[in-house]
Order: C-alpha cells, then sequence, then structure tokens
C-alpha cells in the first residue's frame, strides 16, 4: 500500500473517529489541509523509501521497534504493507491502538502491529534484537537523553538503524514558539497513573541536527549525513487547492544550507550503530 493511498483510507478513519481528530487536525481546517498533507506524507514517504531500501539491500523483513509510537499510524501503514513491528507508548495514545485495529483489518492485517504501554527504560527487547527502530516526534521527549540513547543503541543489532523522524531544532519560529510556551523549562516531570510513578519527560527538547550528531555519536551512532532530509518551508497561506505537491518538489530544491537550518520546520535522518 503507498502512502498516498494510505493516507486517504486515514481520513476516512479520521471522519468516523473524533478522539483523533483533535490531534491530527486535518478535519479542523480546510485551508491548512494541504499544508498538513505534505508534511503527514513527507514524512511517511521518507519511512517507506527506507523500508523498501532495507528489504531490497537485505532481501528479508527488519524487526522493527517503533519507540513512541503514539496511536500507531506509522506501524498500521507498515503492517499494511507486511511488516511486522512492536510499539511502545506512554499517556492517552495507547487506549486507541486497539480501536483503530478493526478499521484497518479491512485493508491488510493489523495484528502485525502489537503493542504495550512501558517506559523505554522498562523495555522488553532484547539486546542486539532489532534491525530499525522508528523515534517519530519521540528523541525530544526521551530523558535523560544519553540513557536513552544508551538503550536504543544496545537494543540494536550490530549494524542496526535508528530512523529519526523530528521537528528541526534550529527552526528560529519554533523555538521563539516554544520558549513562549516553556520557557526555558526543557525536562519535566510527570506522574503516570497506569505505571503509578513519576516519569522524566523531555519537554518539547526540539534541538538541531548538529547537536543530535554531536550526542548521538558520543552514544556510538554513526548518522548519515546524505540521508538527511529537511521538511515543511512553505506556509500555510502559500497552499491552495491544487499546489501541495508541487510546493513539496520546489522546497526541496532549495539547496540554502542557512534557510534548511534555520528556517525548514522538520528533519528526518538515519544513524547507524557501529
Amino acid at each position: 500500500m503507498s502512502p498516498d493511498v494510505f493516507f486517504n483510507l486515514f481520513i476516512e478513519e479520521l471522519k468516523n473517529l473524533p478522539e483523533l481528530q483533535d490531534y491530527y487536525k486535518f478535519l479542523t481546517s480546510n485551508k491548512k489541509f494541504g499544508f498538513r498533507k505534505n508534511y503527514f506524507l513527507q514524512r511517511l514517504k521518507y519511512i517507506d523509501g527506507t523500508f523498501n531500501r532495507y528489504v531490497e539491500t537485505h532481501n528479508k523483513k527488519p524487526v522493527i521497534w517503533d519507540c513512541g509510537c503514539g496511536f500507531g499510524t506509522t506501524a498500521f501503514f507498515l503492517a499494511m504493507n507486511g511488516l511486522a513491528s512492536y510499539g511502545s507508548t506512554l499517556e492517552y495514545y495507547f487506549p486507541l491502538i486497539e480501536k483503530r485495529r478493526s478499521y484497518w483489518n479491512q485493508f491488510g492485517n493489523s495484528n502485525l502491529f502489537c503493542a504495550d504501554y512501558e517506559d523505554i527504560y522498562e523495555n522488553k527487547l532484547q539486546k542486539n534484537s532489532v534491525d530499525i527502530i522508528i523515534v517519530q516526534d519521540t528523541l525530544h521527549h526521551l530523558e535523560p537523553i544519553d540513557k536513552a540513547l544508551e538503550i536504543l543503541w544496545t537494543t540494536l543489532k550490530p549494524g542496526g538503524m535508528l530512523i529519526v523522524i523530528e521537528e528541526n531544532g534550529g527552526n528560529i519560529i519554533q523555538r521563539a514558539k516554544l520558549y513562549k510556551q516553556r520557557g526555558g523549562i526543557r525536562i519535566i516531570k510527570t506522574f503516570d497513573e497506569k505505571l503509578q510513578r513519576e516519569v522524566i519527560m523531555g519537554n518539547e527538547n526540539i534541538r538541531p541536527f548538529d547537536k543530535w550528531k554531536r550526542l548521538l555519536k558520543t552514544a556510538s551512532f554513526e548518522p548519515d549525513e546524505k540521508s538527511v532530509q529537511y521538511i515543511r518551508y512553505y506556509l500555510p497561506f502559500m497552499y491552495n487547492k491544487n499546489n501541495a505537491e508541487q510546493l513539496a518538489g520546489k522546497e526541496q530544491r532549495i539547496n540554502n544550507p542557512f534557510l534548511r537550518k534555520y528556517f525548514f520546520f522538520g528533519i528526518n535522518f538515519i544513524a547507524h550503530k557501529r
């Protein structure tokens, strides 16, 4: 199933699942639909392309951990393409995963995706057991980050891959917005009702690629600089009903390093276990 076909089915799912509508917001504003669709698909296509290349290169399906899988959207996409994955998540996301399963079973085997409610520090995965770990909008929530990266590294097989889908912490506008919201408080403690204990979390602790690169290298990962993709440059008012795909292509032709580092909203990249 292609990302575009999955997206159309996902929109139909949202129409009948109001619990997801405030989070994904595709149905809340027609004016921003193309803007949001582009971002969703650019991320999903990056993940899809990475898995396709892995299967072609290794001639096998990878063992996958979706760390911080949220509502399971990416994992359901993988399941629709015959890829099994294990997801871990916290908070309000977990209960909706099972509720979504019957919908996606109409189009593939949604049971290829299984998930647990767990903190990364209590995950049940064995050392050197996973080929690919996805961390989508997750790294900026993991604290202490050095310990989290150690767990990710330990869980991956030698040469294993970390797929990072993140907000670009170098984006000037987003940094100013977050500082207004949380000030300089980048790490918080919150009480988890299900775990019955405090959990330390990054408070939208986004970082620029150069900082992620240093942290990952310290943790014995090797970031692949050729894999870096910056996305979402054009603002919502630049979109109309027909130009979303055109704008997505146009922004990828922007080669100005200054614009990419400081004015693109999202970043995707890969790091390998050394």
